[in-house]
C-alpha cells in the first residue's frame, strides 16, 4: 500500500537519536552509505546489520515498522537483485540456459546487494524519522554554506530538498485517496495483464498533478504572505547546537570502518 512508504516521515520521540544534531545525523546517514560499500562477506554484512538495528533500537523506533516500510520497495530491491544472480558468472554453475545462469557468486552477490539495499534504507528513514524537515533544511544548508564563495544558492536549494523530502509521504498519501477512489468506481489495479495495468494507472495521473499543482500554489501563497523573501538577511528560531553524543555517534562511526577494513575479504 502507498501509505505504508515511511521514507520522508518524521515519528516525533524522546529518544537519544531524536536529541542528536540534525548535522551528525545528516553526516553519519551519507557515511554509512559510502562505508556499506566496503562490505564484502558475511562477517562484514553482518557487522553493518548489527549496527543498523542498534541505532534502531536507540531510536526507540518499532524495528517492524522498518520492516513494513520496505514493502512497496521490495519489487525494486528484487529486480536489482535477479539482475545480480542471472548475470554474475563465477564459481560453481547450478544452472544454466542461454544468457541466464545461477552460479555461486551470483546467489552470493545477490544476497548481499539485498541486505546492502535494505540496510541503506533502514538508515535513510531513521534519518527521516527521527529528524523533523526543517532541522534537516538547517543541516543541508549549514553542510553546504562554503559553496556560498562561488555564489551556489545554498539556501534555495536546502529548501527545495526539505519541500520535496515532506512532500514524499502527502504525495503517496494522496495516492492512496484516489485510487480508493477508483476502486470505488470499479477500478481494479492488480487484475489483467501488464500493459492493462499500465492503462489502470493512467487515470490516477491527472489528479494527481492536479492536486500537486494546487499544494505547490498554496505553499507559494503561504509563503508570499509570511513575507519570505529568501535566504539573505534571514535568522535562525531553532539554533543547532553540537552535543558530546554528536561527537561520540561520528566515533562510532569511524570504528566501524575500522572493523570493516580488518574484517573485509
Amino acid at each position: 500500500m502507498m501509505n505504508k512508504l515511511i521514507l520522508g516521515r518524521y515519528m516525533p520521540g524522546d529518544s537519544i537519536i531524536h536529541r542528536m544534531d540534525s548535522r551528525a545525523k545528516l553526516l553519519a546517514s551519507f557515511y554509512f552509505i559510502g562505508i556499506i560499500f566496503l562490505a564484502n562477506n558475511w562477517q562484514t554484512y553482518l557487522l553493518m546489520a548489527v549496527f543498523t538495528i542498534v541505532a534502531i533500537l536507540l531510536s526507540k523506533v518499532d524495528l517492524n515498522f522498518f520492516l513494513r516500510g520496505v514493502k512497496p520497495l521490495i519489487w525494486l530491491i528484487l529486480f536489482t537483485v535477479a539482475l545480480q544472480i542471472f548475470f554474475t558468472r563465477g564459481g560453481a554453475v547450478y544452472w544454466e540456459w542461454g544468457v541466464f545462469s545461477i552460479t555461486e557468486f551470483g546467489l552470493t552477490n545477490g544476497i548481499f546487494i539485498f541486505c546492502r539495499f535494505v540496510l541503506i534504507i533502514f538508515m535513510s528513514t531513521l534519518l527521516t524519522l527521527t529528524t523533523p524537515p526543517l532541522e534537516l533544511s538547517d543541516a543541508i544548508e549549514y553542510l553546504l554554506r562554503p559553496l556560498k564563495a562561488i555564489r551556489f544558492p545554498v539556501h534555495e536549494v536546502s529548501l527545495m530538498l526539505s519541500i520535496a523530502l515532506r512532500f514524499v509521504p502527502t504525495l503517496m498519501d494522496e495516492t492512496e485517496k484516489i485510487m480508493n477512489a477508483q476502486r470505488a468506481r470499479g477500478v481494479d489495479f492488480g487484475e489483467g495483464s501488464l500493459v492493462q495495468k499500465m492503462k489502470a494507472v493512467v487515470p490516477l495521473l491527472i489528479p494527481l498533478f492536479v492536486s500537486s499543482f494546487n499544494r505547490a500554489e498554496d505553499l507559494a501563497t503561504a509563503m508570499e504572505a509570511r513575507g519570505y523573501q529568501g535566504g539573505e538577511g534571514r535568522t535562525k528560531y531553532r539554533v543547532l547546537h553540537w552535543h558530546m553524543r554528536d561527537t561520540i555517534a561520528l566515533v562510532a562511526f569511524i570504528l566501524l570502518t575500522v572493523a570493516l577494513v580488518f574484517f573485509r575479504s
